[in-house]
């Protein structure tokens, strides 16, 4: 019998032929998908990979999930780790909604903008979206599109998505939350919260996770952790069992049941057992608050909004932005406007802040 390839401390025994490709000092600032994986995340995964496991789900590591997820959601709280962002959107939504169910959604909203119309293609569901000033809906600006119950030849409205934190960088307070749960929950809808960002609110609201979603109402999450720290995976939260059902069905059908589901949930313990998710995000919101100081006070530089969470949003010059894509990456969030967003990460340095306000400096000194 020959011999394993893993020696008797579980280390893989063999060398790598992989060739570090990239230079890990170049950083930017497009997304904080850009970041690395945390290296107690990377010690997570390394520690479930001895030995063998129950596929799809039924692991030691996934059981032991959903006692992490209660902690933070409340004792009801049922976790499905997936694979992405995406995946999760589309496999709540259709938890909510039957064949004949629309969503209202804020017109900048991630499943509106940036899915590639997987929630309306894949998951067959109608999106009603409304224009915000903020990202932020209201049960005023909700009631735009909450109509038509009953009548045959319109989508009927049965859900609302709200983000958090929101795709420009704004956070809903525990109570924008608990009234927009309370308006739609009046009218017969059930409310979904993109959360891949929700551990970016948490850290800004100062409020643990359940004060503004189990508490507040709402019935179903997609909750992030790619963008804090994960190598990869996201997780449906169902809240509301009452009202939340089949998602372990919907998962599968929608191609996202992971057959060695446990490097996601153990890398979810890593994050949420402890502090690792406050600590990554209130560090990758505290670098956006030191930019978006930096850049209010270079001439020509527009700060739109405030940055609640870990993004920061500014016009300047388009070819001020066009020559600093050069050097850092980032992306036009507003092509008609010259609108762009800097995101900060959990590995965002301050020296990576400073460096990237003295080059927005130094072009603008160039206009």
């Amino acid at each position: 019998m020959a011999d394993s390839p893993m020696s008797t401390t579980g280390v893989f025994a063999g060398a790598t032929d992989a060739v570090r490709r990239h230079d890990p000092a170049v950083r930017g600032f497009a997304s904080d998908n850009y970041a690395g994986v945390h290296p107690e995340i990377l010690a997570a995964i390394a520690l479930a990979n001895e030995g063998h496991q129950i596929a799809y789900g039924e692991d030691q590591y996934t059981e032991h999930l959903q006692t992490v997820f209660r902690k933070h959601f409340g004792d009801r709280a049922e976790a499905y780790p997936v694979f992405n962002g995406t995946g999760a959107n589309v496999v709540a939504l259709q938890a909510l909604l039957p064949r004949w169910g629309a969503v209202i959604a804020a017109g900048t909203a991630h499943i509106n903008v940036d899915e590639c119309g997987a929630p309306e293609k894949m998951g067959g569901i109608k999106l009603l979206t409304i224009i915000t000033p903020d990202g932020k809906l209201t049960p005023e600006l909700i009631d735009q599109q909450a109509w038509g119950w009953g009548d045959e030849h319109r989508a009927q409205p049965l859900a609302v998505s709200i983000t958090q934190s929101t795709e420009l960088g704004t956070c809903y307070t525990a109570e924008e939350v608990r009234a927009i749960c309370e308006h739609a929950h009046e009218r017969g809808m059930l409310v979904h919260m993109d959360g891949s960002r929700l551990a970016n609110a948490a850290a800004s609201l100062d409020l643990p996770f359940r004060a503004f979603t189990t508490d507040a109402g709402v019935d179903v999450l997609s909750f992030g952790g790619t963008k804090n720290g994960l190598l990869f995976g996201e997780a449906v939260v169902v809240l509301n069992p009452d009202r939340v059902r089949d998602i372990k069905y919907l998962r599968k059908m929608s191609m996202q049941l992971a057959s060695k589901m446990r490097f996601v949930s153990v890398q979810f313990e890593a994050l949420l057992t402890g502090d690792l998710w406050l600590r990554n995000a209130g560090h990758a919101n505290a670098m956006a608050k030191r930019l978006e100081a930096a850049v209010r006070g270079i001439d020509g530089v527009t700060v739109v909004r405030p940055a609640e969470a870990n993004a920061v949003f500014a016009v300047l010059p388009r070819e001020v932005s066009e020559r600093l894509q050069k050097r850092y990456r980032f992306y036009f969030w507003d092509e008609h406007t010259g609108e762009v967003r800097w995101m900060a990460a959990f590995d965002t340095t301050e020296a990576d802040i400073d460096a990237f306000a003295a080059a927005i400096a130094e072009e603008m000194g160039r206009v």
